[in-house]
């Protein structure tokens, strides 16, 4: 099976929404100019709440070949959760993908792997992709090893999903996420094959087969191309890069480097 590739822009809580349509203009303008196939490659952006409509808006009204997502929803559908955004919401927005367990949210959120599959399950009813991110610290590095947290958290994440439901996992060390670290190419294959072989045990060998594992942790366009020519790293969940139009048009454009 061949697998779409998926670079994907996660802006964080950068970005009002008169600066995310700026933004977006820029990048799509910028690969159009560079003759970009957005047939071969799919690119997608994931603004904060507050930009969304105005990123659909734009969107869909110049028909840019990009996709976009949230950041993050709640596990509940509706009610008295203050400050939640429900997949409901989300979907009505035409949002195709959602953050799903970022280590900011693990981390900073106290976000547990049970509250992580709630959200999943949240994003399937609505009929939403979740962008499931697991990563290991460093700590947990040295103690457990390469690809155990990543395959345990993977796995807690699809409890009660159905066989056949569309997914993407992005590993992310959270020890290269805006350090300057940058996890190897092998280690990103090695973790990718992991991940791919847990989402076989948990949902079934075709959604193996079907789910984009993408690598995330200071990506750039000057090593993007080494991650994406392994067999299991399918793209990249990019940080800070993405908030630069040329940068994260030159990553979509890996194609144009691998090889090189």
């Amino acid at each position: 099976m061949t697998r779409r590739p998926f670079i994907a822009g996660n802006w964080k809580m950068n970005m009002d929404h008169l600066q995310s349509i700026a933004l977006v203009q820029k990048l799509a303008w910028t690969l159009k100019d560079a003759k970009f196939d957005g047939t071969s490659v799919e690119v997608a952006v994931f603004p904060p709440f507050t930009d969304l409509r105005s990123v659909q808006t734009l969107i869909d009204a110049e028909r840019f070949t990009l996709a976009f997502g949230a950041q993050d929803l709640s596990p509940h559908e509706s009610g008295a959760y203050t400050g939640d955004i429900s997949g409901a919401f989300l979907k009505a927005l035409n949002c195709t993908y959602v953050i799903v367990g970022h280590s900011e949210r693990r981390q900073g959120h106290g976000e547990t792997d049970e509250v992580v599959n709630a959200k999943v399950l949240a994003a399937v009813q609505h009929g939403l992709v979740p962008v499931i991110c697991v990563g290991e610290t460093e700590e947990e590095l040295e103690q457990h090893g390469t690809s155990a947290v990543p395959v345990a958290q993977t796995k807690a994440a699809l409890a009660g999903v159905p066989v056949g439901t569309p997914i993407v996992v992005a590993y992310e060390p959270v020890w290269a996420i805006g350090t300057g670290k940058v996890a190897t190419p092998d280690t990103a294959q090695e973790v990718g094959a992991a991940i791919r072989a847990a989402v076989a045990e948990a949902l079934s060998a075709d959604d193996a087969a079907a789910t984009r594992v993408l690598y995330g942790g200071s990506v750039k366009s000057g090593n993007i191309a080494g991650f994406l020519r392994q067999p299991d790293v399918d793209g990249a969940l990019v940080g800070g890069a993405s908030l630069d139009p040329a940068e994260f048009a030159a990553i979509a454009r890996f194609p144009d480097h691998v090889g090189t």
